[in-house]
């Protein structure tokens, strides 16, 4: 049974990599330092005896893991604040150092461990390194169109610099390294209150308050279920070839975020308003991956549709 170490395995997308991980056969270590993870999306993996949950911060000294650490073949460095939501408590405006640290000196700890273990990793960076892209669709030789000093940009440039450190150790190292750039990601687990598009219409319609559209509502996004986007991680890592690529991840069915509010709003049955506010700084406009060489390099292509995975994500927030 080969050991994996995922670091933010608490959070939206680190639970669900755990648990797939767990069905696959593996040995878990979740570490998380739970600023914006939640234990209680790993609470029905507790009982599984190949899983341990580990509360640590990754940009603190993890000598004291080594020995625990010793089996590890692989690490998903899936941490960091990700929703760009300055009214969530939770997002990464109100933890910008927390958020710049996670992903330059987290990874920098993490590629040594790597380094050291003879293991292989995987980098989870954003499409927010595409910024407000010129082109779209958004492909990997893309380099994108940032502010480098915005209120978005100590998560955008925590991201470019995890890249760039993930290709030194590959490059310098010849460590087993790969990245990943993840696209709008949505399912179960997501938390109410973490302002992200989805979660906020799903939540306000249910509630029957105003559905807030930020602009016009013309502003694109393509959502990916979360079940697609673990499975595309996954095989990002396991497929034997991909040291040294980068590799978006994402669904290319694009919508305007009008579009979304109008869907979810009938799929509820909601009484609720759409309301429009101020556009915030550095909002990109269109957001949509090209998938090509994931469809190459790893056969991976999204198989959940937007009403599906609405459905369940609908579902999961009337139950929580």
């Amino acid at each position: 049974m080969a050991t994996v170490l995922v670091a933010g395995g608490a959070g939206f997308i680190g639970s669900h990599l755990c648990e797939k991980l767990l069905v696959e056969g593996y040995k878990v270590f979740a570490l998380d330092n739970l600023i914006t993870g939640d234990k209680g999306n790993l609470e029905k993996l507790n009982g599984n005896s190949s899983f341990e949950f580990i509360e640590k911060d990754i940009t603190k000294d993890l000598a004291d893991l080594k020995e625990k650490f010793s089996e590890v073949k692989f690490i998903f460095h899936m941490a960091s604040p990700a929703s760009p939501n300055k009214k969530s408590l939770k997002s990464y405006i109100n933890f910008p150092i927390e958020t710049l640290l996670v992903n330059s000196v987290g990874t920098y700890n993490l590629l040594n461990i790597t380094h050291n273990l003879n293991a292989k990793f995987l980098f989870a960076s954003s499409s927010e390194v595409y910024g407000d892209p010129n082109v779209t669709p958004q492909s990997e030789d893309y380099f994108g169109n940032v502010n480098p000093n915005g209120v978005r940009s100590v998560y955008d440039e925590a991201k470019r610099f995890g890249e760039a450190i993930t290709m030194a150790f590959v490059r310098k190292h010849d460590v087993d390294g790969r990245i990943i750039r993840i696209f709008n990601t949505y399912g179960p687990n997501m938390q109410k209150d973490d302002g992200r598009v989805v979660s906020n219409f799903i939540n306000q319609a249910l509630e029957g308050k105003p559905i807030t559209v930020y602009g016009d509502g013309s502003q694109t996004r393509s959502l990916c279920f979360v079940s697609d986007l673990v499975e595309g991680i996954i095989k990002a890592m396991f497929v034997q070839k991909t040291s040294g690529e980068v590799m978006n991840l994402g669904n290319p069915n694009e919508k305007t975020i009008l579009e979304v509010a109008q869907i979810i709003k009938k799929m509820i049955d909601s009484n609720s308003e759409i309301t429009f506010e101020e556009l915030p700084q550095d909002d990109p406009k269109k957001r949509n991956p090209d998938i090509r060489k994931a469809k190459s390099l790893l056969s991976w292509t999204p198989q959940v549709n937007l009403e599906e995975g609405l459905k369940k994500t609908i579902e999961y927030f009337r139950s929580v």
